[in-house]
């Protein structure tokens, strides 16, 4: 399935979550103060990869998405 196709898939209603690190959530959002270099966070994201939601932890993240009526997909 290209990356187009899996993107139309479930009509904006599936999503992921991701393992980021800081760096990454830098990335998304801007400088984090504070925010230890090592810490783990978890990003959930549409399926066409738009983020929507950081989170200090899997079940936070998955709980953003229920609250946003997203079905979450595991990606490996």
């Amino acid at each position: 399935m290209s990356a187009a196709e899996f993107a139309l898939l479930g009509d904006g209603k599936i999503g992921y979550v991701r393992e980021i690190d800081s760096t990454v959530a830098a990335e998304l959002i801007g400088p984090i103060p504070y925010l230890p270099a090592n810490a783990r966070l978890f990003a959930l994201y549409a399926a066409d990869g738009t983020p929507m939601a950081i989170a200090g932890s899997r079940e936070a993240a998955l709980a953003n998405a229920f609250e946003n009526d997203l079905q979450t997909v595991s990606v490996n």
